[in-house]
């Protein structure tokens, strides 16, 4: 592998029409009706968590985290928030994105199936099991639980007693942690929630940030940018992670490298070090299709990677796919008045507080020492902007926005909505390609799935106190 040296920085049918299964070679391919059958949501809500004011275990900082065990009890992780976010909500955006950035205050807390509280764990620092800057959580069935901490380029490996067992080096920039039902594994992979029309990734390395700190201090090594958007299967036996490729989600082609507006005024080191920062990282696509992927009961992965309706399954243990469902359901095409709208919006919103920072920027900041006499006399510090980059957009609108799977096996998928950046309805499926039904466009997705139906949601309350409501879902839905 070739590698860069880069200055770095801080459904619905009651019709005699069935779906039609086609089987090409082993891969079988279903395609469903394209006609909706609504669904009710009416969920049961079986307890809540979260006051204003209250025990400190009852009081959340900002909810980042949620996750079952195979009993019912619930995990919380919690720690500083910038509170919720709006649509629109720049400023909200930013808090948000410098939370995720630090740990202050991170902590696990754990309530059985009738919401009593049962323990609290966890704390912020630089020590084994503290949390620095935690970028992954999943929940196996017994109560032990792994944390991706970026911030320690390692995984927190806690028993199901909550106490903490040992660290596994290797945690890089994968964004999510899903959960193996079979045994203590975890799936990790480039899986992106595609909000408000743009694709964010939380790591510099994997070149699809949207806006870049770069700290001139010091050279790494990063690899050539990546061709797939793999889901690996994460094994934690030794010291160091180690890692298989169970699934080579389509990576859309990046275009070409990011390119300085000619105007762009700063020192000449700055500008050396970003045009060396910058080599082979493109601007984040907008409209882009996100890798979107689930775990099903047996172990296998459900996952979809282009724009068009289209989910892909997986055996357990890697491979090829074995089983293609396909609705009939077609991607808008983006069309000029879109992306107009698109960089209005962008511009409304530099405007209401974003300042220089905002998406299509990068922020250069610079820290050198003067030698006199052979000796350094102190940090000279340097900051540079270059504002309004060119944004670049995918020719056409995904049909599906986010994906997530129950204990049971059903396949749950967000549609976007009928405007550029808003919410749709949500299907339900199966794992072998039955149609169920589907919500309307403002029904919740669940942030978690746990046991017998139980779905947690992390809500706000009109104060904007954050809170867990765990309900539970029709059997149909399950």
């Amino acid at each position: 592998m070739s590698t860069r040296s880069v200055t770095t920085t801080t459904l619905v049918l009651l019709l005699v029409t069935l779906p039609c299964a086609l089987s090409l070679g082993a891969q079988e391919v279903i395609d469903l009706p394209g006609r909706d059958q609504p669904l009710e949501a009416d969920f049961e809500e079986v307890f809540r968590v979260g006051v204003l004011d209250g025990e400190p275990w009852e009081m959340f900082g900002g909810v980042r985290y949620v996750g079952f065990d195979a009993s019912g009890k619930l995990y919380v992780v919690d720690g500083l928030s910038g509170g919720r976010i709006s649509a629109g909500d720049t400023e909200g955006l930013m808090r948000s994105v410098d939370a995720m950035m630090s740990s202050d205050g991170m902590r696990v807390l754990v309530f059985d199936a009738s919401g009593d509280f049962v323990r609290e764990f966890g704390t912020s620092g630089e020590g084994p099991g503290e949390f620095k800057m935690p970028t992954g959580f999943a929940v196996m069935r017994d109560g032990s639980m792994v944390v991706m901490d970026t911030g320690h380029g390692a995984y927190h490996l806690f028993d199901a007693n909550g106490e903490f067992e040992r660290m596994v080096r290797g945690a890089g920039r994968w964004n999510t942690l899903l959960a193996d039902p079979r045994g203590e594994r975890v799936f990790t992979g480039d899986i992106r929630a595609f909000t408000g029309g743009a694709s964010f990734s939380g790591s510099f390395t994997s070149r699809t940030f949207n806006s870049r700190m770069i700290n001139v201090s010091g050279d790494v090594t990063l690899p050539d940018p990546p061709t797939t958007r793999p889901v690996l299967r994460l094994d934690f036996a030794e010291e160091e992670v180690r890692t298989d490729t169970v699934v080579e989600g389509w990576l859309p082609p990046r275009g070409e490298d990011i390119e300085l507006p000619g105007s762009a005024t700063m020192p000449g080191n700055l500008r050396r070090a970003l045009r060396d920062a910058t080599s082979g990282f493109t601007m984040p696509v907008i409209f882009e299709p996100p890798l979107l992927a689930g775990v099903l009961p047996d172990g296998g992965i459900v996952h979809s990677d282009s724009s068009t309706y289209v989910l892909k399954i997986t055996p357990p243990d890697g491979g090829e796919t074995t089983r293609v469902i396909r609705r009939p359901l077609r991607p808008r095409p983006v069309t000029p008045a879109m992306k107009k709208e698109w960089q209005e919006s962008r511009d409304v919103a530099r405007r209401e507080g974003l300042g220089g920072a905002g998406i299509g920027n990068i922020v250069m900041r610079s820290t050198t020492f003067e030698v006199r006499g052979g000796s350094p006399t102190g940090p000279v510090e340097s900051s540079s902007t270059v504002n309004n980059l060119e944004p670049r957009f995918y020719p056409e609108i995904p049909v599906l926005w986010s994906l997530s799977t129950t204990w049971e096996g059903r396949i749950w998928v967000r549609r976007g909505g009928d405007e550029p950046g808003s919410l749709g309805p949500i299907d339900v499926l199966t794992g072998d390609g039955r149609y169920v039904g589907t919500f309307v466009a403002d029904t919740r997705m669940p942030d978690a799935f746990g046991p017998n139906g139980t779905a947690a949601f992390i809500e706000f309350d009109e104060f904007d106190v954050p809170r867990v409501v765990v309900r539970r879902l029709p059997a149909t839905v399950r």
